[in-house]
C-alpha cells in the first residue's frame, strides 16, 4: 500500500482512446501555467480557461487543443533549457489556434484526400530525439500522389503562419522572442544531421534552419525599443529547473538521473532529483536526508513537504507523513493531488476523526480537479459498508473506463442509500 503513494503523487491516468498517459502533478503544472498566464492574456482567452496537461511520453512536443487545452510533452519539459523557449512551443501552438488552423486543415483534408494518408496534424512536429524520421519529423507515411504534395505544402504554410503568429503573441506577452530562438537552435542540434537527408518536400514542417531564420527576419523588424518586461523572474526560472529535476527523477532510471545531477551539484534542482531517483529505487533514508536538506534551506516550499510527507509515509511514519502533508496544504492554495495523498494516509492511519478529515479533503479534491485516486481513496474513507462507498467505487471504474464494473458498484450502491440521496441519484447517471 504504501508504494502506491509514489504512483500517488505522481499519478498517471490512463487514457486508451488518445494512446496517451496524463500526469497529475500540482507543482508542475502550477509552475507552467504561470508560464503561459501571459500568452493566454494576449490571445484574449479568459483567466483560468487554458488549462495544462502533462502528457507522459519522450517526444519532444506539445500541442493545443480546443483552443483552451494546453498538452506538453514530458519529454519537451526534460530536455528544453529555458522557460522563454517553453513559452516559445506554446505560441507557437496558439498561433495555430488563433489561425483557425484545425478547422482548415478538416476542409483541406476533406477536400483533397483521395487515398489514405497520414498527417501528423497536431504539435509543433518537433523530431523525436531517438531520430526515428516516423515519428517527430512528420515525414509523410504513404503514398505519393498530388493530393498528398498539395496538403503538405498546405501545413507547411500553416506552420510558417503559426510561428509568425507566435511572436506576435509573445511581443504582446511582453515576453523574450529570443525563446523561438532558443527553441529552433536546440531542434537543429537534435535534427540537423537528419534533416540534412530529407527532401523537404515530403515532410508537413519547413525545415529547422528556415524556420529559425525566419523568426530572426522578424526579430530584426522588431521596436527597437522593445523590452520583455513580462519575462520569467528569476524565481520563476529557478521553479522550473525544480519542475524538469523532478520529472527526471520521477521518470528517468537511477544511473541517468546521476548523470544528469552528480553529487558534485549541490543545486536545489540536483538534490531533488537525486532524493526523488533515491526514493523511487527504494533508498528512503538518503531520500529524506536530501529531503530535509531542501526544507531548511526553502522552508516555505510547499513540494517539498509533499515529498517528505510521501517518504515518511513509505517509512510507515503515519504521524510524521501527514504533518508533512499538512503543513504542504498550508503553503499552497491549490493542490487537489496532496489533498488526495493525505486523505490516503488518514485512511491507513485511521485514529479517531481521520476517516471524516479524509472525506472532507476527497470532496474538496474532486471539486477542483476529479481523477480515478480521489474517488478510490474516498471509497476507503467511507468504509466497506457504506453505500456511499460502492458509489466512489462507480465512479472510480468509469474513470478508469471500466464500464461494467461501474455499473456493478452503481447498482450495489442503489440498493444501500435512500433514493433521493445525492450519491443514489448520480449512481443512476453512471447506470445511464
Amino acid at each position: 500500500m504504501r508504494k502506491l503513494l509514489v504512483f500517488l503523487l505522481f499519478l498517471f491516468i490512463a487514457m486508451p482512446a488518445h494512446a496517451v498517459s496524463i500526469i497529475n502533478d500540482t507543482e508542475t503544472e502550477q509552475v507552467i501555467s504561470e508560464l503561459i498566464a501571459p500568452l493566454a492574456t494576449a490571445a484574449n482567452i479568459p483567466d483560468g480557461r487554458l488549462r495544462v496537461h502533462i502528457v507522459n511520453s519522450n517526444d519532444f512536443n506539445a500541442f493545443v487543443m480546443g483552443g483552451e487545452d494546453v498538452y506538453v510533452y514530458t519529454g519537451l519539459l526534460t530536455q528544453i533549457r529555458t522557460p522563454d523557449a517553453l513559452q516559445a512551443v506554446v505560441a507557437h501552438e496558439l498561433g495555430h489556434t488563433l489561425g483557425g488552423h484545425m478547422t482548415q486543415m478538416a476542409d483541406r483534408m476533406s477536400a483533397e484526400m483521395t487515398r489514405t494518408m497520414l498527417i501528423q496534424a497536431l504539435g509543433i512536429g518537433l523530431m523525436a530525439a531517438g531520430g526515428d524520421p516516423s515519428l517527430g519529423a512528420g515525414v509523410l507515411a504513404g503514398s505519393s500522389g498530388v493530393a498528398q504534395q498539395s496538403m503538405l505544402a498546405f501545413t507547411r504554410d500553416e506552420e510558417r503562419i503559426a510561428d509568425d503568429m507566435g511572436v506576435n503573441l509573445m511581443i504582446r506577452a511582453g515576453l523574450d522572442v529570443n525563446g523561438f530562438v532558443d527553441v529552433f537552435n536546440q531542434m537543429a542540434e537534435m535534427t540537423s544531421v537528419l534533416e540534412s537527408r530529407i527532401n523537404p518536400n515530403r515532410i508537413n514542417h519547413p525545415l529547422t534552419m528556415e524556420r529559425l531564420a525566419n523568426v530572426r527576419e522578424k526579430m530584426k523588424n522588431m521596436d527597437s525599443g522593445y523590452t520583455p518586461h513580462n519575462a520569467p523572474t528569476t524565481d520563476m526560472r529557478a521553479r522550473y529547473e525544480l519542475v524538469r529535476a523532478k520529472l527526471v527523477g520521477y521518470l528517468d532510471s537511477i544511473g541517468n538521473v546521476m548523470t544528469m545531477y552528480p553529487n558534485s551539484d549541490t543545486t536545489d534542482s540536483a538534490l531533488y532529483a537525486r532524493a526523488i531517483a533515491r526514493m523511487q529505487t527504494g533508498d528512503l533514508d538518503t531520500a529524506i536526508t536530501g529531503t530535509k536538506t531542501l526544507i531548511s534551506r526553502n522552508p516555505d516550499n510547499p513540494y517539498f513537504y509533499e515529498l517528505l510527507g510521501d517518504l515518511e509515509y513509505q517509512l510507515g511514519h503515519y504521524d510524521a507523513s501527514v504533518d508533512a502533508y499538512e503543513k504542504s496544504l498550508t503553503l499552497t492554495a491549490r493542490a487537489p493531488q496532496i489533498e488526495t495523498a493525505l486523505a490516503l494516509v488518514l485512511t491507513e492511519r485511521a485514529q479517531d476523526g481521520d476517516c471524516e478529515r479524509a472525506i472532507e479533503l476527497c470532496k474538496r479534491s474532486l471539486l477542483t480537479a476529479p481523477m480515478p485516486m480521489t474517488y478510490w481513496v474516498l471509497a476507503r474513507a467511507y468504509g466497506d459498508d457504506d453505500g456511499r462507498s460502492d458509489w466512489a467505487r462507480a465512479e472510480y471504474y468509469h474513470m478508469m473506463g471500466r464500464g461494467e464494473l461501474a455499473k456493478k458498484y452503481a447498482r450495489r450502491a442503489q440498493k444501500k442509500l435512500p433514493d433521493d440521496s445525492p450519491e443514489y441519484i448520480k449512481s443512476g447517471d453512471l447506470l445511464r
